[in-house]
């Protein structure tokens, strides 16, 4: 369903100007290691701003949304 509820929204802050997919995807505890996320992005189970992405090195920013298995990762930019 389209519904989205907000405890499946995790936020992953970062602290540079982007974050590659992959890295965004460990951090937000989306997978278990950088290999499972090569494994998913390759498999195209992966949606970056609701389009499918293969390249684990996409380098996202802030505003970017990853979408993968029912969860919701956005990139924000970290306040120092």
């Amino acid at each position: 369903s389209s519904d989205v509820c907000s405890s499946d929204l995790e936020k992953v802050y970062i602290k540079d100007d982007f974050i590659k997919l992959g890295q965004a995807l460990k951090l937000g505890r989306a997978v278990g290691s950088g290999a499972e996320a090569k494994e998913v992005i390759l498999e195209g189970l992966v949606e970056v701003n609701n389009e499918v992405c293969y390249k684990r090195g996409k380098k996202l920013v802030s505003g970017d949304v990853i979408n993968y298995n029912g969860e919701i990762l956005v990139i924000e930019e970290y306040d120092h």
